[in-house]
Formats: C-alpha cells, structure tokens, sequence
C-alpha cells in the first residue's frame, strides 16, 4: 500500500510468453513493450538468464524484461523448466504466460492472414501442424501461472488482461493524456484525437487591459471562467469527458491527444486547457500539458 493508501502490486521480474503460434504472442508483446519492459522475441530459453543480467536485473536497475519463446526451441519444456529454476537460483522472480485458442480458431486465423505454420513441413495441412505443436507444449502449458485462451477475445480484452497482470499502474495510468491549447489561425493539429473549438466563448482580446496578457495570467483566467456561458460549457465538456475517457481506457489506447483551439492561441484555449488538465488529472489520469502557438501571441 503507498502513502495514499492505494494498494499496489509487484510485477516480476521476468514475463516469459509462450503457447500456440497465432494465439496472440505478437499482441502480448507490443502490450508489454508499452508497460514499459524490455521485450524480445523467439529467444533460446537457456539465454533467459544472462538478458535479464544483460538489462540490469538484479542489479539495482528495474527494467522489466519479456521474452517471448516458442515450439520452434528444440526442447522447449526442459529449457524453460531449467532457465525458471535459473531465474529462481538468482533470486529473480518470473511469471510463465501461456496463450492458447482452440485448433480451429487457429486454423483460421493462418488461412486469413495466409501465412505457413511455423512448424508445418513442405506440403502438410496446417491442422496438423497444430495439433503437434500442442503436444509439444502440452508440459508448458501445465506449468503456466496464466493461461488465456485467446479463441474469442479482442485485442483490447487481451491487452486488459496483461495489464492487470503485469502492471503496476492503473487503467487509467496507463493512458498518456496530451492536453494542448491552440490557435485556429496558424492551422488545425493533425494530431489531436479530440478537439474542441472554444471561440464560441467571450473574448478577452477586446478588453484593451487584458489583450497584451494570456490565459496564464489571473486577470485573463477570471475573465473567461467567471461568465456564465464558460461555466456552462465547463460543466458540459467535463461531462463528455467522464462518459468517452473510460472507453479510450478499457480498448487499451496508450496515447490521448487533446487540442483546445481559440483563435490566435493566446487566451481562451490557454485557459480551458488549463481546466481540461486540472479535471483529467483530479481523475487519476496521467496528464501533461503544452500551449502550441503561446509565443507566437501578436499584442
């Protein structure tokens, strides 16, 4: 438990992912490539050992690592059982990631995405090829501490899954909220997700005591904010935030782009992206905050 008292989690030190090919291990990896981990695919088990050292487990330094083996290791289930009990000897902790989906979701998905299985000799139906990959795995899989089975889950159930496995952070954390103010006269970002336009609000720029100021300015501040129309719009733009937010959350979205845009950049927007900040913060959201087009005022 922290100084809020929120309870906290410790995630291990090593994730090792494996299971059936096509069952969902490239998802798992960009997921955990997020989280922050150090992430490696198709490694020889026996080298789990020396990458962690390699990455600075053990040593202070807490870069978690994952890596992703599979049937194509000669052995895999003695490998693995060794390279755990290494990890284990080394005072590291580790969790064993199975994925699995039944064999005709499998065969699907290589017949949609047209690729060869990766154990499939020359000429041999894929069905077969997964049918003995299973038996290869078969140890594995009883050894897992998480088995998915990935047969109808979205990406984003996946990923939520391996978050709340593997992640120290909350849902909402995990979401790099961007808030920035703008100037509709020096061109639409391209790279906000959701954008509100507030020139609909009273102006501080035709007030000669307020127009050589910005929205970081109090005068400026209490302009905007003491009218009515901006309370109102404040209420109602909150509002929308509470209701889309958590559905950005719960598809795994790591990234949230949000442009406030007034017309020159200066006043208004600085001051509702202010707010915007303030709200997404106060609901536990990970928020940073710029203004684009602030030093380009014109007084």
């Amino acid at each position: 438990m922290d100084s809020a008292g929120t309870i906290t989690k410790t995630v291990p030190d090593v994730i090792v992912i494996t299971g059936m090919s096509g069952a969902g291990k490239t998802v798992a990896m960009h997921t955990l490539e997020d989280l922050g981990y150090y992430v490696i695919d198709n490694l020889p088990p026996s080298l789990i050992l020396d990458l962690a050292r390699l990455v600075g487990q053990g040593q202070g330094v807490h870069r978690h690592l994952a890596v992703a083996c599979d049937a194509r290791s000669n052995g895999i289930e003695h490998q693995l059982e060794a390279a755990l009990q290494s990890l284990s000897a080394h005072e590291l902790t580790y969790s064993l990631l199975f994925l699995d989906a039944s064999d005709e979701v499998l065969r699907r998905r290589y017949s949609q995405l047209r690729r060869r299985h990766p154990l499939a000799a020359s000429g041999e139906p894929v069905l077969t090829a997964i049918r003995r990959e299973r038996e290869l795995l078969e140890p594995v899989r009883a050894q897992a501490d998480h088995v998915l089975d990935t047969s109808t889950m979205y990406t984003s159930q996946l990923r939520a899954k391996l978050h709340g496995y593997y992640s120290e952070l909350s849902d909402q954390q995990l979401l790099e909220v961007h808030v920035f103010s703008f100037g509709f006269r020096y061109g639409m970002p391209a790279e906000a997700d959701l954008l509100i336009d507030v020139r609909f609000l009273p102006n501080p720029y035709y007030d000669p005591n307020l127009r050589e100021l910005t929205g970081l300015d109090d005068p400026v501040a209490d302009f905007v904010l003491e009218h009515p129309q901006t309370r109102a719009f404040l209420d109602a733009w909150c509002q929308l935030l509470s209701t889309v937010m958590p559905g950005y959350v719960s598809e795994g979205k790591p990234q949230l782009s949000i442009g406030v845009g007034c017309t020159g950049g200066q006043h208004r927007s600085v001051v509702l992206a202010l707010q915007t900040a303030a709200f997404l913060k106060g609901e536990g959201y990970h928020v940073s905050l710029s203004h684009r087009d602030l030093a380009r005022a014109e007084f």
